[in-house]
């Protein structure tokens, strides 16, 4: 992947927390590819061996599996690193549902740790992946970095106190702090299977089996789904940037754009139909709503290209076309 006026071919130290995850993995790739020296740490929770697999015959790789609820393997993992990139968190609104008190230990206690571990080894910066869902019930559109409402979901709140300890940080302790909000990111290496199956690629793995995707709803919920590549432009960008303006502040990591269910769905279908015609004629169902969805979801991406020279590249149709050419290589049995 190229970036537009954007050089990064440093040889850094950057760790990378949650890298054998779906974003993180692809971080991992990105900087390795770059000549820098990663330091995946990883408990495979829900990060996968096999995202990382590639990596370990780079000399420039290392693996640490541990937990970031363990304060130790915090610091152990910091140790003489540049940067850190911190991935690592319990994603999903349902699952947070189900559990709190996990989620909470995780994405706050281990958030924690991971800030307290960086400030001790004095990283340069620490880039943290925030969440659109921080947004909970503002009904404002599209979304602006200094508008939230009240969070609608454990999970959510979670990662708004993950903004709130990264700002206490960077004014107490001079840790210079960017968080990313990410928008419903799909691409390669997300995990279609599990209860927490991102939409994307649990309908693609379905349409792919023939099996009918469910939608919660009437098929009208909207949102911004952002291509994984553009996700990596914008940990990079908030890694290298030296504009103080841009400094310890939060972004929207988004394309701008948002897509409707049912359109989601045809766009799946037209793009696996090309490899199999079948998959056109599979049916959809509808389902009620789920609990502690946001209707509509837009973002805002003029803050990132003003403070960060943010330039996306892709939009939903070409990063759909990529992802199903990469799901049907390496998922079609």
């Amino acid at each position: 992947m190229a970036f537009e006026k954007l050089n990064f071919n440093k040889s850094y130290r950057i760790l990378v927390t949650g890298g054998a995850g779906f974003i993180g993995s692809n971080l991992c790739e990105f900087l390795l590819e770059n000549g820098n020296q990663v330091i995946c740490l990883d408990n495979f929770a829900t990060g996968k061996k096999e995202n990382i697999a590639p990596f370990h015959s780079n000399p420039n790789f290392e693996l640490i599996e541990g937990d970031i609820r363990d304060l130790n393997t915090c610091h152990k993992a910091c140790s003489q690193v540049d940067f850190v990139l911190h991935q690592a968190a319990l994603g999903s609104v349902p699952r947070s549902i189900n559990d709190p008190i996990t989620s909470n230990e995780v994405n706050v206690s281990g958030f924690l740790n991971m800030l307290v571990a960086a400030r001790d080894a004095k990283v340069k910066r620490f880039v943290y992946a925030a969440s659109s869902s921080t947004y909970g019930d503002s009904k404002s559109m599209p979304k602006i970095e200094d508008v939230i409402g009240k969070p609608l979901s454990p999970y959510a709140i979670t990662k708004y106190v993950n903004e709130l300890y990264a700002d206490v940080f960077s004014k107490t302790y001079g840790l210079q702090t960017i968080g990313l909000r990410y928008f419903n990111v799909f691409g390669k290496r997300q995990d279609p299977n599990g209860a927490y199956a991102a939409v994307i690629p649990k309908f693609t793995i379905q349409l792919m089996q023939y099996e009918s995707p469910r939608i919660n709803g009437d098929g009208s919920f909207s949102r911004d789904f952002t291509y994984i590549d553009n996700v990596v432009e914008m940990n990079i960008r908030a890694l290298s940037t030296d504009n103080k303006e841009g400094m310890n502040t939060v972004y929207n990591v988004a394309y701008g754009e948002r897509t409707d269910l049912k359109e989601l769905v045809s766009l799946l279908k037209d793009y696996l139909g090309a490899y199999d015609p079948n998959i056109k004629e599979v049916k959809v169902l509808y389902g009620p709503e789920r609990k502690g969805d946001v209707p509509h979801s837009l973002a805002s991406i003029e803050k990132a290209k003003k403070l960060l020279g943010y330039n996306p590249q892709y939009d939903i149709k070409t990063g759909l076309k990529n992802a199903m050419e990469w799901y049907w290589n390496n998922l079609k049995n």
